[in-house]
């Protein structure tokens, strides 16, 4: 006789994608929060966090390009000693040249 273990439950495409796509988000999100308050390196993001550091890395991407993170200064890093970007998202400390110019007089004519 076959038994039929009711533990068992066929894996649900639609649920593992909105598992993976709310773990991305939650993961940007923890890091983008970890930068307001913190200037770091991927590396003590990811010691801090938890949070893989090729996985810091395709955010940090993400959220530079929406201007929301900025490279502060290259030295060396605390947690590895080797050289390496620190990063924040705290506007007060992103650097003067990479602000975007509100009323530059750019005005049409």
């Amino acid at each position: 006789m076959e038994s039929i273990n009711s533990n068992h439950r066929p894996k649900n495409v639609l649920s593992t994608t909105i598992d993976k796509y709310t773990n991305s988000n939650n993961q940007e999100k923890t890091i983008f929060h970890y930068l307001q308050k913190n200037t770091a390196t991927a590396s003590m993001v990811s010691k801090s966090t938890g949070i893989p550091q090729k996985c810091i890395c395709r955010y940090k991407r993400d959220l530079e390009e929406r201007g929301l993170l900025f490279e502060v200064e290259r030295k060396l890093c605390e947690l590895t000693g080797f050289r390496a970007w620190y990063l924040t998202a705290n506007p007060n400390f992103f650097p003067k040249s990479n602000h975007k110019k509100i009323g530059n007089g750019n005005r049409q004519r």
